[in-house]
């Protein structure tokens, strides 16, 4: 009755874009922090972050992997430096700490709603006994989930702060996805992924998962299936109402 295959018994949600509209937000801060940065710089594409920038370059990925492969991309190399890098320092982690300030910053200003649909959909997971985990890039997960209401839901998070201390590799590779079947004790083929992001939905076509649901956030769903959604819904509400 929920729209997943007989056999999953487990349900895999990134949290930006597919349960709550933060998504948007984090667009915003990329784009903040990305076109400040562009513009003091003499080297490189200086041209302003795009929204195709963020769903090929940085949505779904970990904060310090978006920066590199965004600037990758842009002719720039910046140090590494350290993870408490201050926010004005030209480095990865300190463009990355520039943009989770303006995040928390947006966050702060605007609030966090979660997708009426995706609470929905939620909730009837729950009652179908289905286990539940949050697997997010983002190192305000538990924020983010208090803040919108969602944590009762969720039995296991792996977010950005799991992925450092337990050495996983980011999104597209599926150590995540994977950390978090483990967290429910369930194998990859009893659990469905459900992802907004190309980078996410390939780490769930990776993993061998049962079910990868992409859900069509930024008017990609050609490039949903690509990546290997088994199925591209534009809400999760769609999945009770039997419309796919």
């Amino acid at each position: 009755m929920i729209g997943l295959p007989d056999g999953v018994t487990a349900c895999l949600f990134d949290l930006d874009g597919v349960l709550t509209s933060t998504a948007t937000l984090h667009e915003l801060a990329w784009k903040r922090t990305f076109d400040e940065f562009l513009a003091g710089r003499a080297d490189g594409d200086r041209s302003p972050f795009t929204p195709k920038d963020y769903t090929t370059y940085v949505d779904g990925r970990p904060r310090a992997d978006g920066v590199r492969t965004f600037l990758t991309a842009r002719g720039i190399d910046l140090p590494e430096g350290a993870p408490d890098d201050p926010p004005d320092r030209a480095t990865v982690n300190g463009v990355g700490n520039r943009k989770n300030e303006a995040l928390l910053g947006l966050i702060d200003e605007r609030g966090i709603q979660p997708y009426p649909g995706s609470v929905a959909y939620l909730n009837a997971a729950h009652d179908a006994g289905l286990k539940i985990a949050v697997v997010t890039s983002s190192a305000n997960g538990e924020h983010v989930l208090e803040v919108a209401g969602l944590t009762s839901f969720v039995q296991a998070r792996v977010d950005g702060v799991t992925i450092v201390e337990d050495g996983l590799r980011g999104k597209p590779a599926p150590d995540s996805f994977l950390a978090g079947a483990r967290k429910l004790g369930v194998e990859p083929a009893q659990a469905a992924v459900f992802e907004d992001a190309l980078s996410g939905v390939e780490a769930g076509h990776a993993g061998g998962f049962g079910y990868v649901v992409g859900v069509n956030r930024a008017d990609q769903a050609d490039e949903l299936r690509a990546h290997g959604a088994d199925i591209v819904v534009d809400d999760l509400a769609e999945l009770l109402d039997g419309q796919r």
